[in-house]
């Protein structure tokens, strides 16, 4: 899986603080790195809803089907998806899980459905059926592309769910991701979040002081 950072909002804290400092008309108050200090208040206040002020897009490339599934659960955030419907798939890859490429036996399993989905949907396409149809043959492990918008508070709770270890690996390793990309434009606005080891080896997203 591959993210890129398409675009987040120019001076995301700056505005936030502008934004927030409406609330109490504490204007006065602003001034050269108040947006840090004001962040991390309106962390530890809870009044987390100044943060939909600004929003982060990424692409996501390379992650599977079950993966997108999960992700568009999220229905606060935006998405736009590589359609299977006007795609003609072909010769699509498929994301391996983990605990099947360690063992011998279940990556034979695997490939093998694989291949077979493979050729089903190619021998459908080849007999007319159209693409939307011949779809239904395709897994879950069928690489996807897409990309995803929401507001900060938004991405604060998708590392909040999603960086858990009881997440899926898949959807973790992007929420790592996701948080490794945001903390370089916005660390205020996250300061409350950090990257740890969990207890079976992956990575994840956790509040700071909770284990």
């Amino acid at each position: 899986m591959r993210l890129e950072l398409l675009q987040i909002t120019p001076r995301a804290e700056a505005l936030i603080e502008e934004a927030g400092r409406t609330c109490y008309l504490s204007f006065d108050r602003a001034g050269m790195d108040s947006a840090a200090r004001f962040c991390r208040m309106l962390i530890r206040s809870g009044h987390e809803s100044v943060f939909e002020h600004a929003q982060a897009s990424f692409r996501v490339s390379g992650g599977s089907r079950a993966f997108t599934h999960q992700l568009v659960r999220h229905r606060l955030c935006s998405f736009s998806q590589q359609s299977q419907r006007y795609v003609d798939e072909r010769g699509f890859a498929a994301v391996v899980p983990p605990s099947i490429e360690a063992n011998a036996e279940a990556g034979r399993i695997f490939t093998e459905h694989i291949h077979d989905c493979e050729r089903r949907y190619r021998e459908l396409r080849e007999l007319g059926i159209p693409k939307e149809d011949a779809r239904f043959v395709l897994p879950n492990a069928a690489r996807s592309e897409i990309v995803v918008s929401a507001n900060l508070r938004q991405w604060r709770l998708v590392l909040a769910l999603r960086g858990h270890p009881t997440a899926q690996w898949e959807i973790r390793r992007f929420a790592v991701e996701v948080y490794r990309l945001l903390v370089e434009h916005v660390p205020d606005v996250l300061a409350d979040f950090r990257i740890n080891a969990a207890g079976d080896g992956l990575e994840r997203v956790e509040l700071k002081g909770k284990r």
